[in-house]
């Protein structure tokens, strides 16, 4: 059995999803297939729950109209006979009449409301399967995703529930459920936040024993370089999960961050495909590293840097474990770090405690923030036969100003820290430099 992933993008259109259908249909194997809400949507039901639990009657109805508008406008499209039409437009209507009705007292108001983006989107796409005569079932996330009291997904709790509803729903070899929504412990409608349907789909995978976790996007795999800054990219074959995952969390965009653990964790291969050029090869994750080198480039922007200068530094231990405290304390991650005799510079991407952080930090030295900047990841297997990988990326960018370097706390990265105005600059610096006609730093490393 397979898991196949479709995005926002993937079903943000009646003609989208017809595309996805299409794919559905030619994959012969057995398969669930994980769908996350129109693209625009979660955004508009943020804004809807929003309007609802501030009390703003005619914002709320004036929003409601202008998304029930587009999925009106998409049931027009899609579907061919009355009968269909009509099964979809009466669902569609009473969700968005239930919307109406919500008032700003409702129990779990945000949470609840977003969810139906994902059980629209479903629910579309399984009367148009049923439409074109394809066998499938429609199985709700919400009976089997499951998180526990610290809203971490626990793998052998989603298997112990999704098996049996599989085993129940027999209809083909099919089953259609949402991406992103869960249950939290007290049984009450949650989410895997923002990116959560690729999470979705990978702990389906490790549920199942998946052979293959598909994810379908809007462009062809993951590139060297991010195509909307750099030109002259190209597709990534094959990379690891450790690479992988760096990229995803310093700013590749196509995958969530958390998305590739249970895949990694369960050897369960990850296929980046295009919903619109669904014949181009994509890209492989596996565990098993492809090249030595450099891989690929990404880059994460909002980044905040704060340093610490003190003298009682110096010679002392206990200073950066004080310093880490704070961070805790703060509920607030730490993306890099490097240090000195006196000093300590690092950098956060959530600044929403800033002000705190910042005060509690002053009680051991002196204080700078800075920000508008960026962190620039390049990316690869630098364990072994990596001689002049970090002087090959520094020569790149000799004209762009770096902040700070990071460099051996990872097998798989290399960081940079810049202004955020240089940071195209920067990506299209690296690329040149590090990318010979869609040739990486690793075939020069490797012979």
């Amino acid at each position: 059995m397979i898991v196949l992933k479709f995005g926002g993008t993937s079903v943000g259109s009646a003609k989208n999803i017809k595309k996805v259908v299409e794919i559905i249909s030619r994959n012969r194997a057995s398969k669930i297939v994980v769908l996350s809400a129109v693209s625009g949507t979660t955004n508009s039901l943020l804004a809807i729950a929003k309007a609802i639990k501030n009390n703003q009657l005619i914002e709320r109805l004036e929003l409601i109209k202008l998304l029930e508008k587009e999925y009106l406008l998409i049931i027009s499209e899609l579907f061919a006979t009355n009968h269909y039409k009509n099964k979809a437009l009466k669902f569609v209507l009473e969700k968005f009449n239930d919307l109406k009705s919500l008032s700003g007292g409702a129990v779990n108001l945000e949470n609840s409301i977003v969810a139906q983006g994902e059980v629209l989107s479903t629910n579309l796409v399984q009367l148009f399967l049923e439409e074109s005569n394809l066998s499938s079932s429609l199985i709700s996330a919400l009976d089997f995703m499951i998180v526990d009291e610290e809203g971490e997904p626990v793998v052998s709790k989603i298997k112990e529930k999704l098996c049996p509803i599989i085993n129940k729903n027999q209809a083909g070899n099919t089953w259609i459920t949402q991406g992103f929504i869960c249950r939290n412990n007290n049984g009450a409608i949650d989410n895997l936040k923002r990116g959560g349907s690729d999470y979705t789909a990978s702990l389906i995978g490790a549920a199942i024993d998946a052979v293959e976790i598909q994810i379908w996007t809007d462009i062809n795999g993951m590139h060297n370089n991010d195509p909307r800054f750099v030109e002259n990219t190209f597709s990534i074959r094959e990379i690891s999960f450790d690479e992988a995952a760096e990229l995803a969390y310093f700013g590749a965009k196509i995958l969530h961050p958390q998305s590739l653990i249970p895949a990694k964790e369960n050897n369960i291969p990850v296929l980046l495909k295009n919903t619109f050029s669904p014949f181009s090869e994509g890209t492989i994750i596996k565990n098993k590293t492809v090249n030595k080198g450099i891989t690929a480039i990404a880059a994460k922007n909002g980044i905040t840097a704060i340093k610490i200068k003190s003298y009682r530094m110096l010679m002392a231990y206990g200073f950066l474990k004080k310093v880490f405290e704070v961070f805790e304390n703060n509920q607030t991650a730490i993306d890099m770090i490097t240090t000195s005799e006196v000093a300590v510079s690092l950098t956060i991407d959530n600044c929403s405690k800033i002000t705190s952080i910042v005060s509690e930090l002053e009680n051991y030295g002196k204080v700078e923030v800075e920000n508008n900047l960026s962190i620039i990841c390049v990316a690869g297997d630098f364990s072994q036969n990596s001689e002049g990988v970090c002087a090959q990326v520094v020569n790149s960018l000799k004209d762009i100003p770096i902040r700070m370097i990071s460099y051996g706390g990872s097998n798989y990265n290399i960081s940079l820290l810049v202004n955020s105005n240089d940071k195209i600059a920067a990506l299209n610096s690296l690329n040149s430099g590090l990318f010979k006609n869609g040739v990486g730093f690793q075939k020069q490393l490797v012979g």
